[in-house]
């Protein structure tokens, strides 16, 4: 079990850099996320952000989607692996 807690943990933690990447990638909209090394951000991260930015539009053209994504996963992360997680608990 400890070791699904620590995969599981470094999972999440991954993705919410993965995703504070893609937060100031946005400040740079010249940069081609299709090219190397970009796309090492942009692959993993963009099947969570697709549907959620037809959900949610961009702001006065600021796409706050990858601020979403950051939130609900810090979230999820809490809630599983926190120090009164549901994975802990058991």
């Amino acid at each position: 079990m400890d070791w699904i807690n620590l995969g599981l943990g470094v999972f999440l933690a991954l993705m919410i850099v993965l995703f504070i990447f893609r937060i100031v990638l946005t400040w740079y909209p010249q940069v081609e996320l299709q090219k190397f090394p970009w796309s090492l951000i942009a692959i993993p991260t963009e099947p969570f952000l697709a549907p959620t930015r037809k959900l949610i539009t961009p702001l006065g053209g600021v796409d706050i989607t990858p601020i979403i994504w950051v939130g609900i996963i810090a979230l999820v992360r809490e809630l599983l692996l926190g120090q009164q997680g549901l994975l802990r608990m058991l």
